[in-house]
């Protein structure tokens, strides 16, 4: 398994990064499936874990503390919060580390920042981004993050005013085409030194057919990982072979893939740059408080 350096920090994560969100009942998937998924990624070496209290009211965390349990220390442990208040923000970590079954993560981040009004409120004073800075003084958490899905102009705001150690963004081949983490964020990112870490790669699974294809995409950013949400073992050995044989997608490589996934950019495809999650019309951008440009 390849590995990439992590932004400004030494530690090397692996280029394949495991999606913890389907990995529950909802998705069909077993404790016993879920907790034998993890333990194979990691001696396959992936050693990137990415989950949220919200996936499943908190059964993804609780399945992989389970699954990682003897591991902590060959793994990189990420979590969120969609809280946008310091005390409930807090709230949340505490409720992690107990079903995570530890007493630290690697990185806790700032879930899903669609709208202005967001980014203000955690950066206000009471807001989210104190818990973000007491949790990692007092040891519970050592990275700090942010994630969005929509509007890539927040996430860079959000690096101009605060040096947050990675950011979790939508990096599918077909995100490149309409609100672009990959040409609107990504660049500033790695100018800053923030690990990015890409997301939604297989568009809920609407590039399937072209899986491998959709992986090198994202793969040939300079990300540091992408993250891959996996409910059965045989998704995650093909996740794992497409890692171990990565070769960087060339131009040519990628107009072409370009020309046959065209027409699957929709609103009703990407749902998370829908004005609503399934309103099958695309989110308008919003007038913002500050020069996105600065």
């Amino acid at each position: 398994m390849q590995t990439r350096s992590f932004g400004r920090a030494p530690h090397q994560v692996s280029l394949l990064g495991f999606g913890a969100q389907r990995i529950v009942d909802e998705h069909d998937c077993t404790e016993e499936q879920a907790v034998a998924m993890i333990r194979h990624a990691v001696e396959r070496g992936v050693n990137y874990f990415d989950t949220a209290p919200s996936y499943s009211d908190g059964q993804s965390e609780t399945r992989v503390g389970l699954g990682l349990q003897g591991l902590r220390d060959r793994v990189w442990i990420a979590t969120k919060t969609a809280e946008r208040t310091r005390d409930a923000a807090l709230r949340d970590l505490e409720g992690s580390l107990q079903r995570l079954q530890t007493d630290y993560v690697d990185e806790w981040r700032l879930h899903n920042i669609m709208r202005p009004h967001e980014l203000e409120s955690v950066f206000a004073k009471g807001g989210a981004l104190e818990a973000l800075l007491e949790a990692r003084e007092q040891g519970l958490v050592r990275k700090l993050s942010i994630s969005g899905h929509t509007d890539p102009r927040l996430l860079a705001e959000a690096i101009r005013r605060f040096p947050f150690d990675s950011a979790l963004v939508a990096l599918s081949a077909l995100d490149h085409f309409i609100y672009s983490f990959a040409h609107e964020f990504v660049p500033q990112a790695v100018e800053q030194g923030v690990a990015v870490i890409g997301m939604k790669v297989m568009v809920m699974c609407k590039l399937a057919p072209w899986h491998e294809q959709a992986l090198r995409y994202t793969w040939s950013l300079p990300v540091a990982t992408a993250i891959l949400g996996v409910s059965r073992m045989d998704e995650l050995e093909a996740d794992i072979a497409a890692a171990e044989r990565f070769v960087p997608m060339n131009d040519i490589e990628r107009v072409d893939f370009f020309g046959q996934i065209m027409p699957h950019v929709r609103a009703d495809v990407l749902r998370w740059k829908a004005s609503e999650w399934m309103s099958g019309e695309w989110y308008q951008l919003p007038e913002l408080s500050f020069d996105p440009g600065k």
